[in-house]
């Protein structure tokens, strides 16, 4: 055998003379010469109770040998106990012998040198798999502590069962994908079903490889189709372990939900999660399906990054299907908010080191029992897995967190052409929706933009209006009429068509100058190369409005994002701006209570609406 190529396996002499031996290596089929005195070359010898394979790939034992001639003869039993003899040529080529007390009884020893490499190389190894950042060093980011963080703490849960809810443009999606290369590099999962809306698929699929070198699988109803047509009786999302599907293409078919739900899954991701609708009286379809994924998926991520966006209701639906026990009854989800406040200053002035005043001692009594032989961190620990939403939801906003560029907001007031808002108009935020496919000539909005365009020219600028109509009218008008190349991104488009329009505005040569989203465009997609964002109308949800601007204003921005808001002047438009602008300041700031301050000034807000 070659001490230095043991990959050829067994080799026979086939010629010796006084200065050469040549050996044939019949596993690689491989001819060697080698020089007779010093060839790195070693008599291969097997001995008692070794187990070793004959030509025909048979395992035998060896119970004796004999030498005779310089040529040894081995006495063997098969498996079926019979015994024989095999001469040493009818061993398998391919056999190896790398056994140390073999090798140190021929005298065969290695190099001081190669000792201290493969000692050091398992010792690195040992130190590796215990390290707390495996599995969070390899991704191709530039990681931020609060992700590390998050990533860490998660993935070392043995069944992680979370709602990832960073404020927009924090990095959820790296955060998951931390957490899902180390939970598989660990082994701790292998079956993985990440659903995503169709919008999102492929920007999922290449982040992924890309980031984190992680394929997936990705599964729409033409895959699924011929999956059945060549396995009728077999489950299509068996066939690879991890998959990458939008809710849509499970929910078009009972069979490829029922497909998803009779496959075996190790972890369930789900991304802008809070499409998921439950109320205490109802709950929409594709909430229980992922209620029946994750009732039996031991590892649940949910991603959102408006966790109340629909609503308390809403919220609490999410966090019921991470841990339906303790999320059971949605009364005594909010009885408990009242004493929020007052726990998250007992649990301050813990970690501060400070002492509790009186009246907070005995809160906690009522709350924990007695804590007076506890040590403070255990306080602490009890106060997460018992209070409000523990250790199961993650929330970071741009507060806590430095680095995030400005954001400056530019209103434009614009004079109402006569007749244009209709006094019983049914939308009265969206004027255009009252008249027919002439409304681009009349909508001062639309001579705006293209003098802000002209204005703003190379400079990309994204542009976001609640309707697909609405953006292709505005296509139609600023190619037909003005020329102005653009992209165009709406709910009707197929993926492959909403990725190269997403694409064709990237370019930085050849691409467009705009591109005209509807809603869809202000969730989940990233346009942080450009930070000119157009907003041709207003959303009523202040966590939509907050999604809009988070396309731009995210985790790789370098410049201020500059928001251009065009208005009607006296119309439910400009009511709308200087709620946003004057009331809650969500232009220039992410405002945590935004949310809750809609929620109880919804009412008095539509009449400002209606009434201008």
């Amino acid at each position: 055998m070659s001490e230095t190529q043991s990959e050829l396996g067994l080799g026979l002499v086939a010629e010796v003379d006084e200065r050469l031996a040549r050996l044939l290596f019949p596993a690689t089929g491989e001819e060697r010469a080698y020089a007779r005195h010093n060839a790195p070359l070693w008599r291969a010898v097997f001995g008692v109770g070794d187990r070793i394979r004959d030509m025909q790939g048979a395992e035998l034992e060896i119970t004796a040998l004999d030498e005779k001639g310089g040529l040894i003869t081995y006495h063997v039993r098969d498996i079926h106990g019979a015994e024989f003899k095999l001469p040493e040529i009818s061993l398998d080529p391919h056999l190896h012998l790398n056994r140390p007390q073999q090798k140190l009884l021929a005298g065969r020893l290695d190099k001081d040198i190669w000792f201290r490499l493969r000692a050091r190389t398992w010792q690195q190894q040992g130190e590796w798999s215990v390290s707390e950042v495996r599995g969070l060093a390899g991704a191709r980011i530039s990681p931020i502590p609060h992700q590390l963080y998050i990533a860490s703490e998660v993935a070392g849960r043995w069944a992680p069962r979370v709602l990832l809810a960073d404020e927009v443009g924090l990095g959820k999606t790296i955060e998951a994908g931390l957490i899902l290369h180390r939970l598989l590099l660990e082994g701790r999962v292998r079956r993985v079903l990440v659903l995503v809306p169709e919008t999102l698929l492929h920007q999922w699929l290449v982040e992924l490889l890309r980031r984190f070198n992680l394929s997936f699988a990705l599964f729409d109803s033409e895959r699924l189709a011929a999956a059945k047509a060549s396995d009728a009786e077999g489950n299509p999302f068996d066939s690879t372990q991890r998959v990458l599907c939008s809710m849509k293409t499970l929910m078009e078919a009972p069979a490829h939900a029922a497909a998803a739900l009779s496959a075996d899954w190790d972890l369930l991701i789900v991304d802008e999660a809070h499409h998921l609708r439950w109320t205490p009286d109802d709950s929409g379809l594709e909430y229980d399906l992922v209620d029946a994924l994750a009732q039996q998926t031991p590892a649940v991520l949910l991603l959102t990054a408006t966790p109340e966006q629909f609503g308390r209701a809403g919220h609490f639906g999410r966090l019921r299907l991470l841990d339906p026990r303790r999320f059971a009854d949605y009364e005594a989800f909010l009885n408990e908010e009242p004493h929020y406040a007052q726990v998250a200053e007992i649990a301050a002035r813990l970690m501060d080191g400070k002492p509790l005043q009186a009246a907070q001692q005995e809160h906690l009594d009522a709350f924990l029992g007695d804590t007076s032989q506890l040590l403070p961190q255990d306080i602490i620990a009890r106060l997460l897995d018992r209070h409000g939403t523990g250790r199961i939801l993650f929330r970071n906003t741009r507060a806590a967190i430095s680095g995030f560029p400005e954001r400056r907001v530019q209103a434009y007031p614009l004079p109402v052409p006569e007749g244009y808002v209709l006094a019983d108009a049914a939308d009265p935020l969206h004027p255009q929706r009252d008249h027919g496919d002439d409304w681009t000539e009349r909508d001062p909005r639309v001579s705006w933009l293209i003098e802000t365009l002209r204005g703003l020219k190379p400079a990309k600028v994204l542009l976001i209006a609640a309707h697909a109509d609405t953006v292709l009218d505005l296509r139609q008008h600023l190619q037909k009429n003005v020329g102005i190349r653009c992209a165009v991104f709406h709910e009707g488009m197929e993926i492959v068509e909403r990725d190269r329009a997403a694409a064709f505005f990237a370019d930085p040569e050849e691409g467009t100058q705009i591109l005209l989203c509807s809603e869809i465009g202000s969730e989940g997609r990233n346009f942080q190369f450009t930070h000119h964002l157009v907003l041709f109308d207003l959303p009523l949800d202040p966590e939509l409005l907050e999604q809009r601007i988070g396309r731009l204003d995210r985790i790789g921005q370098t410049r201020t994002v500059e928001i251009h808001v065009p208005y009607l002047e006296g119309t439910a438009t400009e009511t709308l701006y200087r709620w946003y602008a004057d009331g809650l300041d969500a232009f220039t700031t992410n405002c945590p209570s935004a949310a809750t301050v809609y929620e109880r000034l919804a009412t008095q807000l539509q009449q400002a609406l209606c009434n201008p």
